[in-house]
């Protein structure tokens, strides 16, 4: 889920270089042979948001580890996560100490500090999965944060282990936090070195150099409109959460936030205003998820600002939004470079909540599912717009490092945002099947004002007609039967499905008894098909269904019309009280 919690070994994200490898191991056993500090400068107080059931769930032996569910009582964590590989790098982020927390008694202070010492024991001379910048520095915040807890009650011979070991991390990040990714992986090393050298005597001399960095990295990883290259919004959160806490850390020991600290913080939160749906939570697209309960707030309130989101493109993403409904698309190329490993085939895809409740959705990472979940959530199929049979629009290729990265995608995607009488439209192209089939993806949707009506349109056409002979070749490549297309709207879990009106229609019914009608014209078949909502934290994927719209091209234009409106007799607000994040193993 959260990057702030941890990041599981199967991202690709951690895929190292053999020298990044070794470095990282030379730096971690120096490290383990300097002289450690020996006590508190200052203690921040932890701004963690924990989850109390799933801290009991720790305690009462029940690990969950990249989808894989350890039944293991009376079990040190470390012995629990050694039968799941490539899932033991999460761990290593401590942030399972945030839920310990979030329970706070006896119990659970002995299992955190016994499972820390257990750490130290076993990885603190610089062995093991967790000597990587990004994940020392995740730790670190953790480990310095929760210092109170994690000392209480502690003897002398404790202790001392506890300041050698914080200390010996702190140093490693002075040397190797430079070679940790640009963007959120930078973000947490530099935190983490802030953090060490605020809070632990000796270390006082490495904050201006990491105060350094982070200015310059907030400057130049946070784009004028408040985005970042990955382009997915959870870790855009997870980026302000970490300046939040570094800003309050400076404050709170007397130092000033820099201004490019600040104003990054600035930047990002109308942003993320214009990210989040009705419901509060993310649109999760590029391998993000909803975002942890509580730590959307939290951010957004730390910044200190109630600027709104205006009516333009933000990371990518252009958002319609009136009465108590929230439409999120992604209208731009999927991100490249050092961020194409995680990029999803998601072009002009789009996702639909109304009031708390999460109506059209794409089906979500599966990273914690494993590589071939993975795979088939970044594929355009498994996101809620349209796809030409057996192609994404972008396209996975396997990568010099061996990682899976995304490429031939859409060159240019075009978007406008027009206020109509009565709503707003954003009308959308994506040139991604033009180098295939000669087709440009053409999507339109408009929202009523009261927003109780989304009318859309997807249009595959031939814009320039020196693309009618790729059209054509293709066509002849399907023994002239048509093209095959798709169009998927991919269902909340807790979202009822019924084909209606003798096929002419779909009922959508949400827990809180409000009713959505799902109405086509131009399709040759529309039906229910299964599906999959792919959510972090859980056992395996849950199912669910989506509309499927389907049909050939066979001409130069292809034209459909859909439209989701609520019943008339669903009420403009419902009552709805039911919690609808209940976590389940």
């Amino acid at each position: 889920m959260a990057r702030a919690r941890g990041k599981s070994l199967v991202d690709p994200s951690h895929t190292l270089s053999r020298r990044a490898r070794v470095m990282n191991r030379l730096h971690a056993q120096l490290a383990a042979r300097t002289r450690p500090a020996t006590a508190f400068r200052s203690n921040p107080e932890p701004r963690m948001i924990g989850h109390y059931a799933r801290g009991r769930q720790l305690l009462a032996g029940n690990f969950l580890f990249a989808g894989q569910l350890v039944e293991a009582p009376d079990t040190s964590i470390w012995d629990a996560v050694a039968n799941v590989p490539g899932a033991a790098l999460d761990v290593h982020g401590f942030a399972w100490l945030d839920d310990l927390a979030a329970v706070g008694d006896n119990k659970a202070r002995i299992a955190a500090q016994a499972w820390l010492h257990d750490w130290i024991d076993r990885f603190g001379n610089g062995s093991g999965d967790g000597w990587i910048p990004d994940v020392t520095g995740r730790r670190l915040i953790r480990w310095i944060a929760h210092g109170f807890f994690l000392l209480r009650g502690a003897d002398k011979t404790a202790s001392e282990a506890y300041f050698r070991s914080a200390a010996r991390q702190a140093i490693f990040l002075s040397k190797r936090w430079k070679s940790a990714r640009p963007g959120l992986p930078r973000f947490e090393a530099v935190a983490g070195m802030i953090y060490a050298g605020l809070s632990l005597q000796g270390m006082e001399d490495r904050v201006a150099p990491a105060i350094a960095m982070l200015t310059r990295d907030c400057k130049t990883q946070i784009g004028p409109d408040g985005g970042v290259a990955s382009r997915n919004p959870e870790e855009l959160l997870e980026i302000l959460t970490l300046l939040s806490w570094v800003e309050t850390a400076l404050s709170d020991t007397g130092h000033d936030a820099p201004f490019a600290l600040r104003d990054a913080m600035a930047r990002i939160a109308p942003t993320l205003r214009a990210l989040r749906h009705a419901d509060g939570a993310l649109a999760r697209f590029h391998g993000g998820g909803r975002g942890l309960d509580g730590w959307l707030d939290q951010a957004l309130a730390a910044v200190g600002t109630i600027e709104q989101p205006d009516r333009t493109l933000h990371m990518g993403y252009g958002r319609l939004s009136s009465g108590r409904t929230s439409v999120v698309m992604d209208v731009a190329p999927p991100p490249g470079g050092a961020y194409a490993g995680q990029a999803h085939a998601s072009t002009l895809a789009m996702e639909v909540t109304s009031g708390r409740r999460p109506l059209i959705v794409n089906c979500g990472s599966g990273v914690s599912f494993g590589p071939d979940w993975r795979r088939a959530g970044r594929a355009t199929p498994s996101h809620s717009t349209l796809s030409i049979e057996g192609r994404s629009s972008s396209l996975l290729e396997v990568g010099r490092n061996g990682a899976e990265i995304m490429t031939n995608g859409p060159k240019e995607v075009q978007s406008e945002i027009t206020t109509l009488p009565d709503g707003h439209r954003l009308a959308t192209a994506h040139d991604g099947y033009r180098a295939s089939h000669g087709l440009t993806h053409v999507r339109t949707l408009e929202l009523t004002s009261d927003g109780r009506a989304l009318v859309g349109e997807d249009l595959l056409t031939i814009l320039d007609p020196k693309d009618e002979p790729i059209f054509d070749r293709a066509l002849d490549a399907e023994t002239l039967q048509g093209i095959p297309w798709s169009i998927r709207f991919h269902l909340h879990p807790e979202v009822e499905a019924a084909v209606d009106l003798g096929g002419a229609a779909v009922s959508l019914t949400q827990k809180s008894g409000e009713i959505w009608v799902f109405r086509q014209d131009g399709a040759q078949q529309m039906g229910l098909q299964p599906s999959v909502y792919l959510e972090n934290g859980r056992l395996r994927p849950r199912a669910t269904q989506q509309v499927v719209l389907s049909g050939r091209s066979l001409s130069y234009a292809t034209r459909i019309r859909w439209s989701l409106s609520k019943a008339q007799d669903t009420p403009i607000a419902l009552r709805d009280v039911d919690d609808p994040t209940v976590l389940e193993f």
